[in-house]
């Protein structure tokens, strides 16, 4: 089992930065990849940004070059450097821990832009 913890989340105006953190309960050197997803009221949840064990990245096209996604593992915890934020990125942001069998979801932090 694997708790995750997200903070970081708030109210920011258009243009701003936020950096959100994911604190997990294990190891996260057993975690094959870290993700961010966020649901906006309405519509799906959606990928944003993902990072591996090695390090490799991905990105949804509608946060390339704004977001940043890092790992570090020695402190368990993730983290989601949010620049130049638009309106359209507000959303609950979840935290996901992929493993090689299960996934596992945190709580959810509201991230709200204002234009």
């Amino acid at each position: 089992q694997v708790q995750l913890v997200e903070s970081g989340g708030g109210l920011v105006q258009a243009g701003g930065s936020l950096r959100l953190s994911c604190a997990a309960s294990v190891s996260m050197f057993s975690i094959d990849h870290m993700a961010w997803y966020r649901q906006a009221p309405g519509k799906q949840r959606e990928m944003v940004a993902a990072v591996s064990n090695g390090g490799r990245t991905n990105y949804a096209d509608s946060v390339k070059g704004r977001f940043n996604i890092s790992r570090d593992n020695a402190q368990n915890t993730a983290y989601l450097q949010m620049n130049s934020l638009k309106p359209e990125d507000t959303a609950v942001y979840y935290c996901a821990a992929h493993l090689r069998m299960s996934t596992y979801w945190g709580q959810g932090t509201q991230v709200t832009v204002s234009s």
